[in-house]
């Protein structure tokens, strides 16, 4: 498939994320975290977990890498393999802080989502090692790394407080990552 129809696709399925993902007041239908360093979170996360979309559909080995701008906002690039068109794809968005652990992001300008970070699992030393991304709606859910691959009983942890959120842990998609 042509790149520039793949975007025009992923553009039109980010406008369904758009429209349903976040209005002007956040209402994030998870708990959001109090204590946030967004120094902490820069760098590669790589997505361990998520909800099907049609904007990922067929992407294997996808990461995200955020950097901080001058104003406080992110930078996102969003980098996949798509399986079928064996290429890799990327794309790129802007994270606008709204509050403490929480951002609007978006892709295709005017169309934003919500960005809540509803858990952060730190190291000894106070660094990230893994987060779950929540949203406006049940629609969208993600588990982040800093490493592709994660212990099996952290999977579980995260799948079952994902159900107490109101998320079907059935729909849930466990994203490959093959070892090196």
């Amino acid at each position: 498939m042509k790149i520039w129809f793949r975007t025009l696709l992923l553009g039109v399925a980010l406008t369904g994320f758009g429209l349903t993902g976040c209005s002007n007041t956040p209402t994030p239908v998870a708990p959001v975290i109090e204590d946030f360093d967004p120094q902490g979170y820069l760098g590669t996360w790589y997505e361990i977990i998520r909800l099907p979309h049609s904007f990922e559909e067929g992407l294997e080995q996808v990461s995200a890498e955020y950097r901080q701008n001058a104003d406080g906002s992110l930078e996102v690039t969003n980098r996949g393999y798509h399986t079928a068109d064996g290429e890799w794809q990327t794309a790129i968005g802007h994270a606008e802080p709204v509050a403490p652990a929480m951002y609007k992001v978006t892709f295709f300008w005017p169309f934003a989502g919500g960005y809540y970070i509803s858990r952060l699992d730190t190291d000894a030393d106070g660094n990230y090692l893994h987060a779950v991304i929540t949203s406006d709606s049940h629609d969208y859910f993600w588990l982040l790394s800093r490493q592709p691959q994660v212990p099996d009983n952290l999977i579980d942890e995260v799948l079952e407080q994902a159900e107490s959120w109101g998320y079907k842990k059935s729909r849930m998609i466990l994203v490959d990552h093959p070892a090196d």
